[in-house]
């Protein structure tokens, strides 16, 4: 299907749209729908603790599907389409690393138990979806109308690749959120959960404080990653089908990377890298086309550098502290005298 241009002729082609075939929408809604329904109520409708085996398993199966779902927008929607999509998804997805240690914080904080946390999750990925919706069209409905923040985007991508960047990891400390200070006066907080639920009667820890606080990150994070991929297309089903088929898969990357943080030490320089580099191609993107599967090299190349030195730098073996000397026998010298 042939796109069609949202700007004058000669703008460069991330400002293409394309022609969506009646079917899509429904059909990936549907699609959506469906994953999430066999996720709750088919693999983890009775809770349990999800092994590492049981999350690497599941975590492969989210990203094969991600990826595989290139060839549907390639299907529907052409080659340009398709290479938009993978480039958005694998922005998403290592954008979201940070999101997941985040996760694993509050869950400490709070003493979640590991068989408690996926339901937690599931909601928590459902209001993300809904709520990435909402930027995503909102953000597409802007730049339509108001080109000049095209670099108002951009311009925030640099100074959010400056702060990530030097961000040095320091612990987060959910008690100083004012989201939670908000919820705490209206929902009691007690010592113990009552099982899976979200909503439990007085003198029960509800999961419902837990989850609002997941919901209050996932804005955090969508400030920064959605101007990201709005650099790569701004065709609305491009942008968020890359998003949703990238957060459905974040549950099982959590129990998967929960404790690998202290082991990926330049994360933080790496997704500074991407989102600089995001933020430069969408400054430039009025006047110099970079294509989408060239960006796709570069952000894979960054991600796997940053991976690689990683692992190479905490599996130096460190060096054994020197042993103390021994103290110097007393002088008895007088003893002799």
């Amino acid at each position: 299907m042939s796109p069609h241009l949202l700007a004058a002729e000669g703008s460069t082609q991330a400002l293409v749209k394309f022609d969506h075939p009646p079917w899509l929408w429904p059909g990936f809604l549907v699609f959506v729908v469906v994953l999430l329904l066999l996720d709750l109520f088919v693999f983890h409708r009775e809770a349990h603790d999800i092994s590492l085996r049981e999350a690497a398993l599941s975590s492969g199966a989210w990203i094969t599907l991600g990826v595989l779902f290139t060839g549907v927008v390639w299907a529907a929607l052409g080659g340009e389409a398709a290479g938009q999509y993978i480039t958005g998804y694998v922005i998403e997805k290592s954008l979201s690393v940070d999101n997941v240690f985040v996760w694993a914080v509050l869950f400490g904080y709070f003493s979640v138990p590991n068989r408690y946390q996926h339901r937690v999750l599931f909601w928590g990925i459902f209001g993300a979806l809904v709520l990435r919706a909402i930027f995503i069209f909102t953000g597409v409905a802007l730049l339509e109308r108001l080109d000049w923040l095209l670099f108002v985007f951009g311009g925030f991508l640099l100074f959010t690749a400056w702060r990530v960047a030097r961000d040095t990891g320091e612990e987060v400390h959910p008690e100083r959120n004012p989201v939670l200070r908000i919820v705490r006066r209206i929902v009691p907080v007690a010592a113990e959960y009552d099982g899976q639920k979200l909503f439990t009667r007085e003198g029960r820890r509800p999961l419902f404080v837990v989850l609002v606080l997941i919901e209050a990150t996932d804005v955090v994070f969508a400030v920064d990653s959605v101007p990201a991929i709005l650099a790569i297309s701004r065709d609305t089903f491009v942008v968020f089908s890359s998003n949703a088929m990238a957060i459905l898969g974040l549950r099982a990357l959590y129990f998967l990377l929960a404790g690998a943080r202290d082991r990926l030490v330049y994360l933080n320089e790496g997704l500074g890298v991407i989102l600089g580099y995001v933020g430069v191609k969408m400054l430039l993107s009025e006047w110099i086309h970079i294509d989408s599967l060239l960006s796709l090299g570069v952000i894979s190349v960054i991600l796997t550098v940053t991976v690689v030195l990683s692992l190479r730098a905490t599996s130096e073996p460190q060096p054994e502290p020197e042993p103390e000397p021994e103290p110097e026998p007393a002088d008895d010298g007088e003893q002799h005298a």
